[in-house]
């Protein structure tokens, strides 16, 4: 539901000014009914000047006699003549004090060595920085290295402490990722140099059962072995 502008103000202009209800001004407003009953005591709201709705275009009085005259009717807020436009968020570079930017350095060094896992462009997201610097400070090529000291960018007011622990679980959950990867594929690679071991020999086995690479074993010449009853029968004669 829709509320007025300035709500507290015109709950004050609307008690000054009309015989509506409690419950029919804090229901407009969008305040409870015993609020509304202190600031007609005077015990809330105190300084608040009163603000017409009806010059605002909040109201009409017509409006409000219909409901002085019906105390269960409820106030209608008029729709606005004027289409406002939409406040757009800029995704640019939030404005950085120079004595902020001169301590980027440091709490570019300490993310850095504290939180290896972050790469270049959550760091960058999380202190508002370059890579070329990031980079720098990794290689140990900056300008200022030598006398870079690590501090907190928290501490530094450069971040939030739930972006960093956003920022860190989800650089832990890349790593988590990669690590699984290069287990399965070590693991393919180990299968596969098990079946290439493994193939040689059976190939040789399948040559051995088939005969010597395929080729048909060679037969063997058998002489006619003489009958033993006519071998006994010659001793006989002799």
């Amino acid at each position: 539901m829709n509320y007025p502008l300035m709500p507290k103000a015109t709950a004050v202009w609307l008690i000054d000014n009309t015989a509506l209800t409690f419950d029919q001004i804090a229901e407009f407003c969008g305040l409870h009914p015993l609020e509304v009953k202190g600031i007609a005591d005077g015990d809330v709201a105190h300084g608040i000047r009163g603000m017409d709705p009806i010059n605002n275009g909040q109201l009409t009085r017509d409006e409000i006699e219909r409901c002085q005259n019906d105390l269960t009717a409820r106030l209608k807020l008029l729709k606005s003549q004027r289409d406002l436009p939409e406040v757009k968020k800029s995704k640019g570079s939030k404005y950085m004090p120079l004595s902020k930017r001169q301590e980027r350095p440091d709490a570019i060094y300490w993310l850095i060595r504290n939180h290896p896992e972050l790469n270049d462009a959550q760091v960058g997201r999380l202190v508002r920085t370059t890579k070329p610097t990031i980079q720098s400070i990794r290689e140990r090529t900056h300008w200022n290295i030598s006398n870079l000291k690590p501090v907190d960018p928290v501490t530094l007011g450069l971040c939030k402490q739930v972006d960093l622990d956003h920022e860190v679980a989800r650089a832990a959950r890349r790593v988590e990722r990669a690590a699984k990867k290069n287990a399965k594929l070590a693991d393919d690679k180990q299968l596969l140099s098990a079946e290439k071991s493994v193939a040689p020999v059976e190939e040789t086995q399948a040559e051995i059962a088939s005969g010597f690479g395929g080729l048909a074993a060679p037969e063997v010449e058998t002489k006619d072995v003489p009958d033993v009853d006519s071998v006994f029968s010659n001793f006989k004669d002799d």
